[in-house]
């Protein structure tokens, strides 16, 4: 049988060797960390320094609260709606909808971005909400890889540009451990996208009194026993080599070409983009045709975000950017990872060749 390849890295992408030597090690240090014995003690220690490393690969000199994933990690954040309202654009991921239902959205141009031109579309959302002091904002998009401009924003909010300071939430689910962080005072981290174990994410906190603590662990923030192996995997896989991620960046410009060149379109193709995650239009095919001739081809790609593509629907990003109902289903994401080789890309555009 031919070898599968797999180009759905942003749904979640192979845990690291290091990420996977780390957890079986985990694994042996069975004790809980909150327990007072020696045991116990030295949970906490090999937790503690965890969390440092976990700091350390990322450049970040605030706080580490360890969190389930990302979408728990955005909860966290958005916790205690009651005194604050939230601005959210309307790329977000489902996640942050989720918490954030109903609050003021900011629209995307064309090319996907927010235009931070002027001021005018900030001050529209702002205008009704004098209590607002919670933007969200995603780093990379997770179905264009559309990279928003979160140091223009934070350079124009620390001018004053508003009227007002309004605290800044960046989901780096897509982007950490891949691009420097943003400068933020939130900043959302997921570690099965950059080769950790599933079922942990981090919060970075600038300061913690932009929370509100509910008791239990991590100093109060989230509840429940800390997961010693799969915070060990977390810091092993950031610690590991991104050596891999320049490769990407040269055959993501590669696929794209081949693409435009056989009829394709490159989704948001003139914006900022993460090399990791490419959005690609074959017209006159749907995205459901071109899933399964892939598939049955050896391919895994997908047609969206994993926690909304199972359904097929049609993606609130690509109709947030305008494209039409009809357009936005033909589209599908191919999303590269440490794993992706130059062959795996030339035998998936031979095959996106023969598709179109």
């Amino acid at each position: 049988m031919t070898k599968r390849i797999y180009l759905d890295h942003a749904a979640t992408t192979p845990m690291r060797p290091e990420a996977v030597a780390a957890v079986i090690d985990g694994m042996a240090r069975w004790a809980n960390p909150s327990s007072p014995h020696a045991e116990g003690r030295a949970a906490r220690r090999a937790l503690e320094e965890a969390r440092a490393r976990i700091a350390t690969a990322l450049d970040w000199d605030g706080e580490v609260i360890l969190t389930g994933g990302a979408s728990e990690a955005l909860a966290i954040a958005l916790r205690g709606a009651g005194r604050y309202e939230t601005i959210v654009t309307t790329v977000e991921h489902d996640a942050v909808f989720r918490v954030a239902e109903g609050n003021n959205r900011i629209h995307v141009g064309g090319d996907g971005l927010v235009d931070t031109r002027d001021r005018s579309w900030l001050l529209a959302a702002l205008d009704p909400l004098e209590a607002t002091d919670r933007f969200v904002i995603q780093s990379a998009n997770s179905e264009t890889g559309v990279l928003q401009p979160l140091d223009v924003i934070d350079a124009r909010r620390r001018e004053d540009w508003i009227g007002r300071r309004i605290t800044l939430l960046a989901d780096c689910s897509q982007s950490a451990g891949k691009l420097p962080l943003p400068p933020a005072d939130l900043i959302v981290v997921s570690a099965h996208k950059l080769g950790g174990p599933p079922g942990i994410g981090a919060l970075l906190v600038r300061d913690l009194s932009l929370l509100t603590p509910t008791g239990g662990q991590e100093q109060g923030y989230r509840g429940g026993t800390e997961n010693l192996p799969a915070a060990l995997g977390f810091a092993a896989a950031l610690e590991a080599p991104r050596d891999w991620f320049d490769r990407a960046v040269a055959l993501r410009r590669d696929l794209d070409a081949v693409v435009r060149d056989n009829g394709g379109e490159v989704i948001a193709d003139a914006s900022p983009r993460i090399a990791t995650i490419a959005a690609y239009r074959l017209p006159g095919r749907s995205a459901a045709a071109q899933l399964m001739r892939l598939d049955s081809a050896g391919f895994a790609v997908s047609a969206g975000s994993a926690c909304s593509s199972g359904t097929l629907k049609t993606s609130h990003v690509l109709g947030a950017m305008g494209i039409e109902a009809k357009a936005a289903s033909e589209v599908i994401r191919v999303s590269f990872g440490w794993t992706t080789t130059a062959d795996d890309i030339e035998r998936f555009a031979a095959a996106w060749k023969a598709m179109a």
